[in-house]
């Protein structure tokens, strides 16, 4: 079996131990073990638990990545691409609090600990987002008076449903409301920018 398939299939493993178990219960051994491999061969591509989890998140967050990814680069103007990215992010969150709560939690665990999957989803999301500003600040879209301020306002809306301790928060909120309350602080940001008022 070679290095890429054995990741594969450990990580496959860890990320169903954790769906099912939780995060208290993802062990090296036991993924090993499911593995027909000894945990000491488990460190040789996982050098921690703490690296196997983060690979699951990784693994996890690839797909909202290209969703992120595949929103910024559409031929809309652009204040309905960051719009759309905005509650794609935000819906997509929200519907992963609720089916996966335990790979959710893990993901949350590694962002309140600034770990470096969390840092590197941070940074995907805000260089997309920039993109897109910085394209309708071109365009004329956006007349804002500092690219600094336009950006801070739109992760001051965008904060609450995008970030994973208060989404977990808010997971019992009823759907209706919670999807008005992200558009109107979408909206209200996009509006500000459209207007020039920062």
């Amino acid at each position: 079996m070679s290095m890429e398939s054995s990741d594969t299939r450990l990580l496959v493993i860890a990320e169903e131990h954790v769906r099912r178990f939780g995060i208290e219960r993802l062990t090296v051994v036991g993924v090993a073990r499911e593995a027909g491999m000894t945990h000491a061969n488990v460190y040789r591509y996982f050098p921690s638990k703490t690296a196997l989890a983060d690979a699951v998140s990784a693994q996890w967050l690839r797909p909202l990545d290209a969703l992120l990814t595949d929103a910024a680069g559409a031929p809309d103007p652009a204040d309905d691409k960051l719009e759309r990215m905005l509650v794609a992010l935000a819906a997509a969150l929200r519907d992963r609090a609720k089916v996966e709560p335990n790979l959710f939690r893990l993901f949350a665990e590694a962002f309140a600990e600034g770990r470096d999957v969390a840092r590197r989803h941070r940074s995907r999301v805000r260089t997309l987002v920039e993109r897109v500003v910085e394209e309708g600040i071109g365009a004329g879209t956006f007349p804002v008076k500092s690219r600094e301020r336009a950006l801070a306002l739109v992760f001051d809306a965008a904060y609450r449903f995008v970030t994973p301790q208060p989404v977990e928060t808010d997971r019992e909120t009823s759907r209706r409301i919670w999807d008005n309350r992200a558009l109107a602080a979408f909206g209200a940001a996009i509006r500000a920018l459209k207007a020039g008022s920062v």
